[in-house]
């Protein structure tokens, strides 16, 4: 079971008629929305929390480690491991190529590990038709003024790739309805905690994950 404070989510052993099932939720939404920063959250509160990382062909960002953020490739290294069918899902954003290894996916479930992917929606897409019993939810920006002001506040990108990113962005939240759930982004912290509270069955459909 989980149970939370203002700080923290400690997952306790459930008791002896307990059925405990590992499940995999995942988390979408539009760039700038501040996915990793609710990830990243999520997992200092739920430490037993088994994080994918993903595989792109983006650059790395100034602030982003690599094998800790994403797993850097260049497209020829992409393309073999979509021929090798090393993806769970993968999809082109604003771009780049974007890919979930199942690898380490089914390690984790395999040892009963809850699992929780930060990808996009094309990709949570993908991962709907080939397990339709995950969660997904979306997370999204308390106005599209916040989430315009936070996408030219990062200043990583030229105004032509920028003004690619909101017409992609005005796309995916037009997609809500595709998701199970849906945690408006207004604190981290809050956002966080919704999402755990989903993920623990108290906010939404908690379903269990069947085998990759």
């Amino acid at each position: 079971m989980v149970s939370h404070s203002d700080h923290t989510v400690t997952v306790r052993e459930p008791g002896p008629r307990a059925v405990v099932r590992p499940r995999l939720t995942v988390v979408s939404g539009p760039s700038g929305v501040g996915k990793s920063s609710v990830v990243a959250e999520t997992v200092r509160r739920w430490p037993q929390l088994f994080v994918s990382v993903s595989v792109t062909t983006r650059a790395p960002r100034s602030e982003e480690r690599p094998d800790e953020h994403y797993h850097y490739v260049d497209r020829a290294t992409f393309a073999r491991m979509i021929e090798r069918g090393e993806f769970l899902e993968y999809a082109e954003y604003a771009g780049n190529f974007y890919g979930t290894p199942v690898g380490p996916l089914r390690e984790a479930l395999s040892v009963g590990r809850s699992i929780l992917l930060e990808i996009e929606v094309q990709g949570a897409r993908q991962v709907r038709a080939a397990m339709p019993h995950a969660l997904l939810v979306m997370l999204v920006p308390p106005s599209w003024e916040v989430l315009h002001g936070r996408l030219y506040a990062r200043g990583t990108e030229d105004p032509a790739a920028r003004e690619c990113r909101l017409r992609v962005a005005r796309a995916e939240l037009d997609a809500v309805g595709e998701f199970d759930a849906t945690v408006v982004n207004d604190d981290v912290r809050r956002a966080a905690q919704e999402l755990i509270n989903l993920m623990g069955g108290t906010g939404g459909r908690t379903p269990p994950a069947r085998p990759l």
